[in-house]
Protein backbone atom coordinates (compact mmCIF):
# COMPACT_ATOMS: atom_id res chain seq x y z
CA UNK A 1 0.00 0.00 0.00
CA UNK A 2 1.17 3.26 -0.90
CA UNK A 3 1.62 6.58 1.39
CA UNK A 4 -0.88 8.18 -0.98
CA UNK A 5 -4.20 5.40 -0.07
CA UNK A 6 -2.59 5.02 3.84
CA UNK A 7 -3.22 8.62 4.19
CA UNK A 8 -6.47 9.17 1.47
CA UNK A 9 -9.25 10.55 3.06
CA UNK A 10 -12.48 7.76 4.35
CA UNK A 11 -14.31 9.30 1.49
CA UNK A 12 -11.65 8.16 -1.50
CA UNK A 13 -11.08 5.03 0.28
CA UNK A 14 -15.05 4.86 -0.43
CA UNK A 15 -14.65 5.32 -3.79
CA UNK A 16 -12.43 2.79 -4.41
CA UNK A 17 -14.71 -0.19 -2.16
CA UNK A 18 -17.16 0.81 -4.64
CA UNK A 19 -15.10 0.77 -7.22
CA UNK A 20 -14.33 -2.70 -6.87
CA UNK A 21 -18.20 -3.68 -6.16
CA UNK A 22 -19.16 -1.67 -9.45
CA UNK A 23 -16.43 -3.60 -11.64
CA UNK A 24 -18.37 -7.04 -9.96
CA UNK A 25 -21.71 -5.74 -11.13
CA UNK A 26 -20.64 -4.93 -14.55
CA UNK A 27 -18.44 -7.94 -15.02
CA UNK A 28 -21.48 -9.63 -13.92
CA UNK A 29 -24.05 -8.31 -15.92
CA UNK A 30 -21.51 -8.80 -19.22
CA UNK A 31 -21.11 -12.01 -18.48
CA UNK A 32 -24.43 -13.31 -18.17
CA UNK A 33 -25.65 -10.95 -21.02
CA UNK A 34 -23.07 -13.30 -23.19
CA UNK A 35 -24.59 -16.41 -22.39
CA UNK A 36 -27.55 -15.42 -22.66
CA UNK A 37 -26.99 -13.81 -26.26
CA UNK A 38 -24.57 -17.11 -27.33
CA UNK A 39 -26.13 -19.89 -25.71
CA UNK A 40 -29.80 -21.12 -25.98
CA UNK A 41 -31.22 -22.07 -22.46
CA UNK A 42 -29.61 -25.37 -21.22
CA UNK A 43 -27.03 -25.56 -24.23
CA UNK A 44 -23.45 -26.32 -22.83
CA UNK A 45 -19.60 -25.60 -24.41
CA UNK A 46 -17.20 -28.15 -23.08
CA UNK A 47 -14.21 -26.13 -21.58
CA UNK A 48 -12.13 -28.80 -19.71
CA UNK A 49 -14.11 -32.02 -20.84
CA UNK A 50 -14.87 -33.90 -17.76
CA UNK A 51 -14.35 -30.82 -15.53
CA UNK A 52 -15.94 -27.65 -16.87
CA UNK A 53 -18.29 -26.51 -19.45
CA UNK A 54 -20.54 -23.15 -19.74
CA UNK A 55 -24.03 -23.82 -19.91
CA UNK A 56 -26.94 -21.44 -19.80
CA UNK A 57 -28.96 -21.79 -16.78
CA UNK A 58 -32.23 -19.69 -15.65
CA UNK A 59 -32.10 -20.05 -11.43
CA UNK A 60 -35.28 -19.41 -10.32
CA UNK A 61 -33.77 -19.73 -5.99
CA UNK A 62 -31.26 -17.95 -4.46
CA UNK A 63 -27.24 -19.33 -4.77
CA UNK A 64 -26.32 -22.47 -6.59
CA UNK A 65 -30.03 -23.37 -7.23
CA UNK A 66 -31.19 -23.13 -3.16
CA UNK A 67 -35.00 -22.97 -3.52
CA UNK A 68 -35.31 -23.08 -6.83
CA UNK A 69 -37.64 -25.90 -6.96
CA UNK A 70 -39.71 -24.10 -4.19
CA UNK A 71 -43.29 -23.77 -5.55
CA UNK A 72 -43.99 -20.38 -3.11
CA UNK A 73 -45.33 -17.54 -4.28
CA UNK A 74 -43.87 -15.64 -2.24
CA UNK A 75 -39.96 -17.04 -3.14
CA UNK A 76 -39.08 -13.99 -5.57
CA UNK A 77 -40.28 -11.54 -3.15
CA UNK A 78 -38.34 -12.80 -0.53
CA UNK A 79 -35.23 -12.92 -1.96
CA UNK A 80 -35.46 -9.71 -2.82
CA UNK A 81 -36.09 -8.66 0.26
CA UNK A 82 -33.24 -10.73 1.67
CA UNK A 83 -30.97 -9.36 -1.26
CA UNK A 84 -32.26 -5.67 -0.15
CA UNK A 85 -31.59 -5.92 3.42
CA UNK A 86 -28.07 -7.81 2.96
CA UNK A 87 -26.82 -4.57 0.56
CA UNK A 88 -27.96 -2.46 3.28
CA UNK A 89 -26.02 -4.59 6.35
CA UNK A 90 -22.88 -4.66 3.66
CA UNK A 91 -23.23 -1.38 2.70
CA UNK A 92 -23.75 0.02 6.00
CA UNK A 93 -20.34 -2.29 7.35
CA UNK A 94 -18.43 -0.76 4.29
CA UNK A 95 -19.09 2.85 5.10
CA UNK A 96 -18.28 2.36 8.75
CA UNK A 97 -15.12 0.64 7.99
CA UNK A 98 -13.95 2.80 5.43
CA UNK A 99 -10.93 4.10 8.14
CA UNK A 100 -8.32 2.23 5.86
CA UNK A 101 -8.03 -0.14 2.72
CA UNK A 102 -8.13 -3.22 4.37
CA UNK A 103 -9.06 -6.98 3.36
CA UNK A 104 -12.66 -6.54 4.92
CA UNK A 105 -13.29 -3.33 2.97
CA UNK A 106 -12.39 -5.75 -0.27
CA UNK A 107 -14.47 -8.65 0.93
CA UNK A 108 -17.37 -6.39 1.45
CA UNK A 109 -16.85 -4.88 -1.33
CA UNK A 110 -16.91 -8.39 -3.47
CA UNK A 111 -19.88 -9.38 -1.70
CA UNK A 112 -21.88 -5.69 -2.14
CA UNK A 113 -20.94 -6.50 -6.02
CA UNK A 114 -22.16 -10.24 -6.54
CA UNK A 115 -25.41 -9.00 -3.96
CA UNK A 116 -26.14 -6.09 -6.65
CA UNK A 117 -25.41 -8.30 -9.67
CA UNK A 118 -27.53 -11.20 -8.37
CA UNK A 119 -30.71 -8.72 -7.34
CA UNK A 120 -30.65 -6.62 -10.80
CA UNK A 121 -31.60 -9.88 -12.20
CA UNK A 122 -34.29 -11.00 -9.76
CA UNK A 123 -35.90 -7.66 -10.28
CA UNK A 124 -35.55 -7.29 -13.88
CA UNK A 125 -36.22 -10.94 -15.37
CA UNK A 126 -37.12 -12.68 -12.10
CA UNK A 127 -34.24 -15.30 -12.10
CA UNK A 128 -30.78 -15.46 -12.14
CA UNK A 129 -28.67 -15.99 -14.85
CA UNK A 130 -25.95 -19.03 -14.35
CA UNK A 131 -23.57 -20.38 -16.41
CA UNK A 132 -20.17 -21.65 -14.73
CA UNK A 133 -20.77 -25.36 -14.53
CA UNK A 134 -18.55 -27.26 -12.75
CA UNK A 135 -18.22 -31.35 -12.18
CA UNK A 136 -16.20 -34.91 -12.15
CA UNK A 137 -16.93 -37.99 -12.61
CA UNK A 138 -20.90 -38.33 -10.35
CA UNK A 139 -19.91 -35.05 -8.48
CA UNK A 140 -21.65 -31.94 -9.83
CA UNK A 141 -21.75 -28.66 -8.79
CA UNK A 142 -24.91 -26.45 -9.08
CA UNK A 143 -24.43 -23.88 -12.20
CA UNK A 144 -23.13 -20.57 -10.77
CA UNK A 145 -21.98 -17.16 -12.05
CA UNK A 146 -20.22 -13.86 -11.24
CA UNK A 147 -21.89 -12.59 -8.92
CA UNK A 148 -21.86 -15.87 -7.27
CA UNK A 149 -18.45 -16.27 -7.09
CA UNK A 150 -17.55 -12.60 -5.85
CA UNK A 151 -19.71 -13.43 -2.84
CA UNK A 152 -17.92 -16.81 -1.77
CA UNK A 153 -14.64 -15.49 -2.18
CA UNK A 154 -15.08 -12.34 -0.17
CA UNK A 155 -17.33 -14.49 2.72
CA UNK A 156 -14.53 -17.10 2.56
CA UNK A 157 -11.88 -13.51 3.36
CA UNK A 158 -13.81 -12.61 6.35
CA UNK A 159 -14.14 -16.25 7.66
CA UNK A 160 -10.16 -16.37 7.42
CA UNK A 161 -9.53 -12.97 8.60
CA UNK A 162 -11.80 -13.94 11.37
CA UNK A 163 -10.16 -16.64 12.46
CA UNK A 164 -6.53 -15.92 12.01
CA UNK A 165 -7.47 -12.61 13.75
CA UNK A 166 -8.60 -14.79 16.45
CA UNK A 167 -5.58 -17.15 16.65
CA UNK A 168 -3.25 -14.35 16.02
CA UNK A 169 -5.16 -12.58 19.33
CA UNK A 170 -4.89 -15.74 21.49
CA UNK A 171 -0.97 -16.16 20.94
CA UNK A 172 -0.57 -12.68 21.25
CA UNK A 173 -2.18 -12.82 24.85
CA UNK A 174 -0.19 -16.26 25.64
CA UNK A 175 2.85 -14.77 24.51
CA UNK A 176 1.86 -11.26 27.09
CA UNK A 177 1.38 -13.70 29.84
CA UNK A 178 4.96 -15.69 29.81
CA UNK A 179 7.12 -14.17 32.15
Amino acid sequence: MSANSANSTPHARRKHYFLIALIVVVADQLTKWLVSSRLALHESVNVIPGLFRLTHVQNQGAAFGILSDSPSEWKLGMLIFFSLFALVVVSTLLWRNSHSISSTGIALSLILGGAVGNLWDRMVAGHVTDFFDVYFRGYHWPAFNIADSAIVVGAVVLMAEILFSKAEAKESSAAQSQP
